[in-house]
């Protein structure tokens, strides 16, 4: 019999270590280090069925001798979806999403499975049995007679179902709960993540068949699993949102084949997710008359332009220290802002509450929205309404002045698309813009105290 071997692993980062250490040397955490048992012997006398065919590509190559073609993707019936990977799948490519639990992970990708009918698909479940699944596909409501499924969580018995399926699109759910024979450990452990993960990736990469691994995540937030995974997959997407609310956004972390900034929303419905194509509307709030506090703004997630609401609440603090909170914005930006607002406009937001939210549930990271935020502040501290169907686009400078931000075509024509009045722009950002060129009304403003003159 082959003699045990047994490390120690940081469930962290999955460093690997041969005796338990108080503190990582990768990360530095403490009291991470957990002993596994390994044993990899036998791993070099098994070969994969779909190993064999790329033996004979395993050696060096010049540069000059690589063929490349066009790049074809895999369109999926999911528009979202496409835009997030950067326009469809790339054969060969391996996707990790993750996301609390109930968030709707497998329901997302067993909905484009069942919609998907140019190719045969293969879902495996760890989780799950086969009834459990045709529930939820019943409830989708889609058909689809090309999908497949498997409730198996050991590698070798999966890749022999593959060979006999031979599907063009793989699913994993999840990668936490799959074990391989060639290490002894639990399943989940960082070990049998990584070993697992990397038995998937040499799949992808040899038959060009895209792989899309669901993950789980800490109590953090954090991906489970050693750090190592997120390196060997191509993309790995974030599936978030608030149970209280029914939209969920889909945002890339990684992508080796696309942008890292686009961003995808989904309603959810009876019948599963249901792509959001204009979210402008759903995070804007219809009002009988007008409210104080109350800001658009033009913001830009990915290359899609976003009409959001802002809203803030300034009010007499009542104990000693005033309250700064913010939903869906940074605190040290509210405070930023709040400091050029005394120490350029003279207004004492010193001895008041502020509050400051993002009306959908929306986290936004542009920082064009910042005027918005200041003209909702002023709103409120003034208590006066800002005029109804105007939107503002700006940075705000910590000398008051309001900057440049890319892309304003784009976010004119989507205000002008949802019937705004008018817009206010950065003085900057009319060189490159023709007069007479939008039917909405475009105003420019170099500085706060302009625009503060303009409504109150």
């Amino acid at each position: 019999m082959a003699k045990t071997k047994s490390a120690y692993f940081c469930q962290q980062c999955g460093y690997e270590s041969p005796k338990w250490v108080g503190k990582c040397p990768s990360c530095g955490t403490w009291n991470s280090f957990v002993e596994e048992v390994i044993h990899k012997e036998d791993k070099a006398k098994t070969v994969h069925a779909w190993e064999e065919d790329g033996q004979e590509h395993r050696k060096a190559h010049r540069i000059e001798e690589v063929v490349t073609g066009d790049e074809v993707r895999i369109h999926m019936p999911d528009p979202e979806l496409n835009r997030v990977l950067g326009g469809g799948m790339v054969p060969g490519s391996v996707i990790l999403i993750a996301g609390e639990p109930g968030i709707g992970k497998s329901t997302l990708f067993l909905q484009c499975a069942l919609q998907w009918q140019d190719g045969t698909v293969l879902y495996v479940s760890g989780e799950e049995s086969a009834r459990q699944i045709k529930l939820r596909a019943e409830r989708i409501g889609a058909r689809n007679d090309r999908l497949f499924l498997l409730t198996a969580t050991d590698t070798s018995s999966i890749f022999q179902e593959i060979k006999k399926v031979r599907p063009q699109l793989l699913i994993i759910d999840s990668i936490q709960t799959l074990e391989s024979p060639y290490v002894e450990s639990a399943a989940g452990s960082v070990s049998q993540v990584r070993e697992c993960a990397a038995e998937l990736q040499r799949f992808a990469k040899t038959t060009h068949i895209p792989v899309c691994i669901i993950g789980h995540i800490t109590k953090d937030g954090a991906i489970a699993g050693p750090k190592v995974l997120e390196h060997m997959v191509d993309t790995v997407l974030q599936f978030e949102g608030d149970r209280h609310y029914a939209y969920r956004i889909l945002r890339t972390l990684k992508n080796r084949f696309g942008s890292t900034s686009e961003l995808g929303i989904y309603e959810m419905v009876t019948q599963g997710m249901r792509p959001v194509s204009n979210p402008s509307e759903i995070l804007l709030s219809q009002h009988d008359e007008p409210l104080s506090g109350i800001a658009i703004a033009a913001a830009m997630e990915g290359l899609r332009p976003l009409m959001i609401e802002v809203q803030a609440l300034v009010t007499q603090a009542v104990y000693g220290t005033p309250q700064r909170t913010v939903s869906g914005l940074d605190l040290r930006r509210l405070q930023l802002l709040l400091a050029v607002l005394e120490k350029r406009g003279g207004f004492h937001f010193g001895a008041k509450d502020v509050f400051v939210n993002i009306a959908g549930g929306l986290k936004v990271e542009d920082p064009s929205v910042e005027l918005a935020v200041v003209c909702a502040l002023l709103s409120s501290y003034e208590d006066k309404a800002l005029p109804a169907n105007i939107c503002l686009v700006g940075e705000v400078g910590l000398s008051g002045e309001i900057r440049a931000v890319n892309r304003i075509d784009q976010r004119i024509a989507e205000a002008e698309k949802l019937g705004m009045d008018a817009i206010i722009i950065p003085k900057a950002n009319m060189k490159g813009l023709q007069a007479g060129q939008y039917t909405i009304a475009v105003r420019t403003a170099n500085k706060v105290e302009e625009v503060y003159r303009m409504f109150f």
